[in-house]
């Protein structure tokens, strides 16, 4: 690594899934990590190996998979939380244990209830426990930027002599600007006697708008790592986001003549497999990967772009990895085309996936005049979230009018297809009466129901995102499909699969009541 190289520590996997409603399975957080590989980070902290069975098992089997990047996990400052983030990453090629502790007076009086001198013996404590376990150990101040600078100064100190590796100084509420956060690295680096024997990192939350701005300013005080997430996703207002910060070195080297290992080209991929897994949707206005970044309506903007376009585009599409090709995919399209398609959008798919993707492309060519490239974007990724769920939704069928609206409904539970036949106050009321007769459970739907139209025209592909809680736990499911009926169902069984995963029970322990 050069003193220009700017190193991607992505988080999405661990304060991503921190999100309300964004939780995430073992399959989903190892098909994201294979794509964030693909993509280039440099680091992905799997998870939060304390915090559950479930956590610490996906920190381990994505330290297990993963080929080329460091695997961290998250702990707190004591030696159970540092004695399992290690068991988690020991498998890695490259382990790292990521270790914190509060430095702030409100953090320390408040939360920690600790007294400045009880903080400093636990850095110098656990930093040095976890550096006997593993080589590579990041350790982070929390809420640095509401630190007193001197006391900041010595825990930077103390944890660099005990082993850390890696210095971060998180805004973790969001509460920094550009200016004081640069400061704040400028300062401690040229402060810290021995701040040269550790590289330095960023942390900045979203709560602001500020979080690609602090991040930005921070590496042109010289830090070195930053941490970020796909989407931006993250706790309360998110975490800067991945793809705008490696854009933003790309484009402006020169004012930021630095340069990071990010894939560009994978970003619109990793985004909308985020996207998928979690539900999250994407603004339209979203730099970099939201469905407007590269759309032109203004008749002043479209005369420039057929001009030259680079009168009204920075970067290009295809730096991003989004498809300009003006292949039309209709009923007449073929296997070669639609196979085609899928490698400019990024999708290799095996024959078996291939050949279940065509054919519900076929479906919808049929269903639709036209089908772009979002349609089919969504037709593969809503196969790729649930293609091993053990319900799966095989026949969908509705009456609806001004009584009330009949449903029935077949799915497939571990292999065995079930029939219901149910009534609604409206189409879908009865659509979930018929999943809760099917697969009976105590999960509240409709805790939130989303629609939106994958593209526009009244013939658009529908995009259902749904809520289900159930004793304090929350799971998001997404359906995708020209039927909104169908879309709402496909959704409904998404979250109701996610739900059995997390009761560690399978469809039919749900069914037994």
């Amino acid at each position: 690594m050069t003193d220009t190289t700017i190193l991607i520590f992505d988080t999405t996997l661990r304060d991503g899934e921190q999100s309300p409603g964004c939780s995430m399975n073992l399959e989903e957080k190892l098909k994201i990590a294979a794509q964030l590989e693909a993509m280039g980070v440099d680091v992905i902290e799997a998870g939060f190996a304390i915090a559950s069975e479930g956590d610490f098992e996906a920190v381990r089997e994505v330290a297990r998979h993963a080929d080329r990047a460091i695997i961290a996990s998250l702990a707190r400052a004591s030696d159970g939380d540092i004695d399992r983030a290690w068991e988690a990453v020991k498998h890695a090629r490259r382990p790292r244990i990521h270790t914190f502790i509060a430095t702030s007076p409100l953090h320390m009086r408040v939360k920690l209830n600790k007294t400045p001198d009880e903080v400093m013996a636990a850095i110098a404590r656990t930093v040095g426990r976890a550096r006997n376990l593993c080589e590579d150990v990041e350790w982070s101040a929390e809420d640095a930027t509401r630190s007193e600078p001197d006391f900041l100064a010595r825990a930077i100190e103390t944890a660099i002599d005990a082993g850390a590796t890696t210095i971060n100084l998180p805004d973790t509420v969001g509460y920094a600007t550009p200016e004081t956060y640069g400061a704040l690295f400028r300062d401690m680096i040229a402060r810290v006697p021995n701040a040269d024997k550790a590289l330095f990192s960023t942390h900045c939350h979203n709560d602001l708008g500020l979080g690609v701005a602090n991040t930005l300013a921070a590496v042109m005080a010289g830090a070195r790592q930053v941490e970020s997430t796909i989407n931006g996703i993250g706790e309360r207002a998110g975490n800067a986001a991945v793809e705008e910060i490696a854009m933003a070195i790309k484009v402006r080297g020169d004012v930021m003549p630095y340069r990071t290992n990010i894939v560009s080209t994978e970003i619109t991929r990793s985004s909308r497999l985020v996207s998928a897994v979690t539900g999250f949707q994407v603004q339209p206005n979203k730099a970099i990967v939201g469905a407007n970044a590269f759309a032109h309506e203004s008749g002043i903007h479209q005369d420039g772009m057929l001009k030259d376009s680079s009168t009204y585009e920075i970067m290009t599409p295809e730096s991003v990895g989004v498809s300009t090709s003006n292949l039309v995919m209709g009923k007449h399209s073929g296997r070669a085309a639609f196979r085609a398609k899928l490698e400019t959008l990024g999708y290799e798919l095996g024959d078996n996936a291939f050949q279940d993707a065509f054919v519900r492309f076929k479906a919808l060519a049929d269903a639709k005049k036209a089908v772009f490239d979002e349609d089919i974007v969504a037709l593969v990724d809503d196969e790729v979230v649930r293609g091993h769920d053990s319900i799966q939704v095989r026949d969908v069928e509705i009456h609806c009018g001004t009584g009330p609206a009949r449903a029935i409904l077949t799915l497939e539970i571990d292999g065995v297809e079930k029939t219901a036949a149910t009534r609604g106050n409206g189409p879908v009321d009865a659509l979930f009466n018929a999943i809760r007769e099917l697969v009976p459970h105590d999960a509240s739907a409709m805790e939130r129901y989303e629609v939106h139209a994958v593209t526009g025209g009244t013939d658009a592909q529908a995009e259902v995102s749904v809520v289900l809680a159930e004793d304090g736990r929350t799971t998001r499911g997404t359906g995708a499909h020209h039927d909104t009926m169908v879309a709402s169902v496909r959704a409904y069984v998404n979250a109701l699969n996610k739900l059995m995963v997390k009761r560690g029970r399978r469809a039919p322990d749900a069914m037994a009541g």
